[in-house]
């Protein structure tokens, strides 16, 4: 089975562990990865986002270690539209987060205008943080939690250690 997601993946957090670890149970994996001007174009907010190669370098190790503990392949691709890689052939699955399920339906729309079979799509809920909020790379970013939704130091109302 093929299995394409997409997303910026920075930082790359345990929510977006979820969803890789659910993509190599389904098939070998293509993750699109959005280029640096679709990264600014989707940012529901304003901040930082580092340079593609960056963000692939970390992706791809990532990625590594589950191709290999799943034995599946995978591969990165730059994402230069919403819709991406998904809207060409061969894929199966679509695995989307709870904000980015839209996005999978247009995805199938779009796939239909081109005569294609619509893809499963696989919806994986986010992860929460210790806090009862979402684990997201916009709190991580911001210093609400880590990258495994740990609360930081500052909203635990403890002194950050120097």
């Amino acid at each position: 089975m093929q299995v394409a997601l997409g997303g910026t993946f920075d930082p790359i957090h345990d929510g977006h562990r979820r969803l890789f670890e659910h993509a190599f149970e389904r098939g070998d994996v293509t993750v699109g990865l959005t280029s640096d001007e679709l990264a600014q174009e989707t940012r529901h907010e304003e901040r930082y986002v580092r340079p593609f190669e960056q963000r692939r370098a970390d992706l791809a190790d990532e990625l590594s270690a589950l191709s290999d503990e799943h034995d599946r392949s995978y591969e990165i691709r730059r994402l230069g539209e919403p819709t991406g890689i998904a809207v060409e052939e061969g894929f199966d699955v679509l695995v989307v987060s709870p904000e980015t399920e839209t996005g999978g339906k247009r995805v199938n729309e779009r796939r239909r205008e081109r005569d294609l079979d619509p893809l499963d799509i696989e919806v994986v809920d986010h992860l929460t943080a210790e806090d009862g909020g979402i684990v997201s790379s916009t709190r991580i970013v911001n210093g609400e939690i880590d990258e495994h939704g740990s609360l930081t130091p500052e909203r635990e109302g403890r002194p950050r250690p120097s």
